[in-house]
């Protein structure tokens, strides 16, 4: 056996959205990629802005010496100094390149975050719907997940978060704006979430850290502002990337933030250059740091996916659809019509419509529609959308 049957299990329960992107490519070989909506697949459909390639030229055309040597494992402090200040400027807290380690992308700084704190048998709470990867990122480093509901809006519930720590819990791990709801926790949810973990803390004479996944963080629609982590808890942590507010996915360029008021910044900060240096990252790519350093203040243009989102808001909820109206990201996460939601998503697959079950997100009686796609693709879905809801209706 070529693979461990850990790993075989993992593949089966994970790989709904790998199963989706290979019935894609098969309808598409099928039909025509013309003919087949492929709504599966959160890949950013915006180019990266303007100033990104006009300082990528700059680089290319006058390289620095030594600009792609080895270098510190947490990073160019000038990059890390980059990120900080506009971070100190928004929170008002004294952010500095000591606050700040690049990493390979959310995927990466989670994984460095992760190894950093727990010990094997430690628990990293999380919140149904979640990012599937969450699972395996903590298995990773012996840690296991425990699930937590979220409400009617996708909120998390403070009281299922009260239930669910015990002595054994070292991370909550948050995600807003969220895959695959688009859902935007705001200040009173997260400070609602802060204090359940004070409380517990003394509880049980433990520390508990709270963990922000946010590479959505500047997509936001409705003119909806972001509350940052830092001011709730003092041990808060954020891991993200310019993956989807530069458009650069491909790149894995990302960042870990710990709380300037972290009562062991020091010790944590070692740790997590360690792990980033022993997991194998070993430092983020160098042209993306010299990139990313004077593009702190850019970001696409959210507008684009918000327009994105209305429409497919309205067409889905004009068919019957049951659909909470998304605050960010790229992502919607509809109510199925019928029980069985692979069931349904397989429907939808007959009428060349490609999503994503939400069983795959933990969440069984949903789908995921990711509406980072052209405007052709998404218009042209609705019509599959609509056959599938009525075929659905005729047969309850």
């Amino acid at each position: 056996m070529a693979v461990s049957k850990k790993i075989k299990g993992f593949m089966q329960q994970g790989s709904w959205i790998r199963r989706m992107f290979e019935e894609g490519i098969a309808l598409k070989q099928q039909y025509g990629e013309e003919n087949v909506s492929d709504l599966s697949l959160g890949n950013p459909v915006v180019e990266p802005p303007r100033r990104f390639f006009e300082e990528l030229k700059k680089v290319a055309e006058n390289p620095a010496s030594g600009a792609h040597r080895y270098m510190p494992n947490a990073g160019y402090v000038e990059t890390r100094a980059a990120v900080a200040a506009p971070l100190a400027e928004e929170t008002g807290l004294p952010f500095t390149s000591d606050h700040v380690l690049m990493t390979c992308g959310a995927g990466g700084a989670l994984n460095v975050i992760l190894k950093t704190l727990l010990d094997p048998g430690d628990e990293v709470i999380i919140f149904a719907p979640y990012f599937v990867e969450y699972v395996y990122y903590a298995d990773n480093h012996g840690g296991v997940c425990k699930v937590v509901a979220t409400d009617e809006r996708f909120y998390p519930d403070a009281e299922g978060l009260e239930a669910a720590i015990g002595p054994a819990s070292r991370v909550v791990l948050i995600n807003s704006p969220n895959n695959p709801t688009g859902a935007v926790y705001d200040a009173e949810a997260v400070g609602e979430l802060a204090e359940v973990i004070r409380l517990k803390q003394e509880e049980y004479g433990t520390e508990i850290f709270l963990v922000s996944d946010e590479p959505y963080r500047k997509i936001l629609f409705d003119g909806a502002e972001y509350p940052h982590v830092f001011h709730h808890h003092p041990n808060s942590i954020v891991a993200t990337s310019h993956s989807k507010d530069l458009s650069l996915a491909g790149e894995r360029i990302g960042y870990v933030a710990i709380n300037p008021g972290c009562p062991d910044q020091a010790e944590l900060m070692n740790g997590l250059t360690f792990c980033n240096r022993t997991l194998g990252f070993v430092n983020a790519p160098a042209l993306m740091q010299h990139l990313v350093s004077r593009l702190q203040t850019e970001t696409v243009d959210a507008a684009h996916y918000q327009s994105q989102r209305d429409f497919l808001y309205n067409g889905l909820t004009e068919i019957g659809y049951s659909v909470v109206r998304p605050q960010g990201a790229f992502y919607m996460f509809p109510k199925a019509p019928i029980e069985d939601d692979a069931a349904f998503v397989d429907a939808l697959r007959r009428h060349r419509v490609l999503v994503v079950p939400g069983r795959g997100f933990g969440t069984p009686g949903y789908f995921r529609v990711a509406y980072s796609v052209d405007d052709r693709t998404l218009e042209r879905s609705l019509d599959g959308f609509r056959a599938a809801w009525e075929e659905a209706v005729r047969r309850r």
